[in-house]
């Protein structure tokens, strides 16, 4: 086997891994959980992701950039909608808006930094790199979006003024980039760079694309949680004259 050969999964062996998920599942049923919401979870899962394999082999070799807009286009309206899930009794289309924008200018604006100025991607729109970016930036935005929501609206329900509200959302929907900037490289080693590593490329080289990540992410959860709050203040009542 040579240094950059990555070791393949058989079918037989990948079946070994739901050992464990299996014990977990037992646990959610002993203790009388939701076990079936976990399974359902579990299912999409592992039907997305056998589904995304064919998907991005054609993805990855499409000459097309109205393809990659278009995948754009998908995972950004539905990370938009999935944002909402934790306010779900409040969700309507003018809601949905705000999180679309917010995510878009969020996440957009760092992954076009990334990919355009500091990586330079050549054709601009190299699907291997746009889309395994553009995935990270989308999701960081997601979750900050769904963190901020939460938040802000229980903040709101205690009574206190839209200001202390935002402020308090902001800080709380940051809190996992920042503590997962505190272990990185120390305690976990994202995605990207274990890929990166394993398959062969220089430590050097995948830590440097990691600390692109890492900005990205920062900057994508930051700007988006900011951009959605923002979106979401109430309007003033209007006074009677």
């Amino acid at each position: 086997m040579t240094q950059t050969a990555v070791l393949s999964i058989p079918l037989t062996q990948l079946a070994i891994a739901f050992v464990p998920v299996l014990v977990v599942l037992l646990l959610f049923s002993y203790w009388q959980l939701n076990v079936s919401k976990t399974v359902y979870a579990l299912t999409r899962m592992l039907g997305q992701l056998l589904l995304i394999g064919y998907g991005l082999t054609y993805l990855f070799t499409t000459h097309s950039a109205m393809v990659v807009l278009l995948a754009l286009t998908v995972m950004l309206s539905y990370s938009s909608w999935v944002s909402l899930n934790t306010i779900h009794h409040k969700c309507n289309w003018h809601l949905y808006q705000r999180s679309f924008i917010a995510i878009a200018f969020g996440a957009g604006i760092p992954l076009a930094i990334m990919t355009q100025f500091v990586i330079k991607l050549q054709p601009w729109y190299e699907p291997r790199y746009m889309i395994a970016l553009s995935s990270m930036a989308f999701s960081t935005a997601m979750n900050n979006v769904s963190l901020s929501a939460e938040r802000f609206y229980a903040e709101l329900e205690h009574k206190h003024d839209y200001a202390t509200a935002r402020d308090i959302a902001f800080n709380a929907a940051m809190i996992p980039i920042i503590n997962s900037m505190f272990v990185v490289g120390l305690v976990t080693f994202p995605g990207m760079m274990t890929g990166q590593i394993l398959s062969g490329v220089s430590p050097f080289i995948a830590a440097r694309y990691q600390i692109m990540v890492m900005c990205m992410i920062f900057s994508s959860a930051g700007l988006t949680s900011a951009c959605f709050l923002l979106l979401v203040k109430p309007k003033p009542h209007a006074t009677n004259s």
